[in-house]
């Protein structure tokens, strides 16, 4: 695929997440790797869902402009997604945007962590919360940093969310699968709380996935808790600190939840 032709795919994603409600106004930011030294990016300052090809600008590993359009210049966050590709070898492209249910969980300081479909567990694995960092400095790589080896998406504290894979199409993918998790998650909760999958179906789904060969990192295969003989990481939203580093649920988030699910029904008069 040739630079401009990748160029307008960023364009029609920009489009998708801007159409599905995802960024308001000139939120979020788009990334992809060509090579080790050279990067195409979403600019700053520009609405993701009313963009041209000549907008994305050309960055090198250190994030300076190789090439751009006058009047524009690269996304401030480009440091986040910089981060994850000197992490991850194997991510091709980033995608970072504010989807409803996924931030409004990044708010509250509840991961996405419980196995409730199948889908979930096999394409997205858990989403774990960065800590809260300032935007466009390096406190949001360094936050983010320590979840790439891990998973394939995070949740930014008050923020929003991020997710990498092996190209843009599939990057997006995993965007648009944790905000349907996360909606699903919200109105399961709303509804007296999810039936979570068992621990032997979760493990028939991690098999089914090595079948399948899927890319990325995923609790399936590297999960710290699984190496270590622990509860893998779809748990730790029950089990507290059952991964240091990894999701920052607490045991409290389901009670605090269903309180919190309790008067808004009550506000409702239900």
């Amino acid at each position: 695929m040739s630079e401009y032709e990748i160029k307008k795919q960023i364009c029609e994603i920009g489009k998708r997440i801007y159409d599905k409600g995802m960024v308001a106004s000139n939120d979020g930011n788009i990334s992809v790797k060509l090579n080790d030294n050279e990067f195409l990016c979403t600019p700053t300052g520009v609405s993701k869902g009313f963009m041209t090809p000549e907008y994305i600008c050309k960055i090198d590993a250190n994030g300076k402009v190789i090439q751009a359009y006058e009047g524009f210049r690269p996304s401030s966050e480009i440091k986040m997604h910089l981060r994850v590709y000197k992490q991850r070898p194997d991510v091709k492209s980033v995608v970072h945007a504010h989807p409803l249910y996924a931030t409004s969980f990044a708010i509250a300081g509840i991961p996405l962590t419980e196995p409730i479909m199948p889908e979930a567990v096999i394409a997205l694995g858990c989403v774990p919360i960065a800590e809260y960092g300032t935007p466009s400095t390096e406190e949001i790589p360094d936050a983010v940093e320590k979840y790439l080896q891990h998973f394939d998406a995070v949740l930014l504290a008050n923020h929003g969310a991020l997710s990498f894979s092996d190209s843009l199409l599939n990057a997006y993918h995993k965007m648009e699968s944790l905000e349907f998790y996360a909606q699903l998650m919200y109105q399961a909760k709303v509804l007296g709380g999810p039936k979570q999958l068992t621990n032997a179906q979760v493990q028939r789904l991690y098999e089914i996935r090595r079948q399948f060969g899927l890319k990325g990192k995923h609790p399936a295969d590297i999960c710290p808790n699984a190496k270590a003989g622990k509860p893998s990481c779809h748990t730790c939203g029950i089990n507290t600190g059952s991964f240091n580093g990894g999701c920052s649920g607490s045991a409290d988030d389901n009670d605090l939840i269903a309180e919190i699910t309790k008067k808004v029904l009550a506000s409702l008069g239900k």
